[in-house]
């Protein structure tokens, strides 16, 4: 024998199935929109238009010592530098281009743990 299903059941059944296809639905759209733009993007490119190495060769690091350069001085004193007269923060080839070092006996660096110097 047959029990009949409670309007609740029934009710719960149908929430389920809506929900299942609002996400199927969802997500065909979604496909359907990402095709939609990824045809509207650039094709990529081909391979006679990557990148090359430049005809010199690959470019090196160049390891050297900087020094500021010297900051413009006003016509007189009374005249005020603004930012846009002082340009860029640049910087100059050092002219001793030795690397400091540490010196014995020190810690080699602020709270290194070491003795430092005594």
């Amino acid at each position: 024998m047959y029990q009949a299903a409670s309007g609740v059941q029934v009710f719960g059944y149908v929430v389920l199935l809506v929900a299942g296809v609002a996400c199927a639905g969802g997500l065909i759209w979604a496909f359907r929109l990402g095709n939609t733009v990824r045809r509207r993007e650039p094709r990529p490119p081909r391979p006679d238009e990557q990148p090359r190495m430049p005809p010199s060769g690959p470019v090196r690091e160049i390891r050297e010592m900087r020094e500021p350069d010297e900051v413009p001085r006003a016509a007189d004193d009374s005249e005020r530098l603004t930012p846009y007269r002082l340009g860029t923060l640049r910087t100059k080839r050092a002219g001793d281009q030795r690397r400091p070092r540490w010196s014995p006996g020190s810690s080699g660096s602020f709270g290194g743990g070491g003795g430092g110097r005594t």
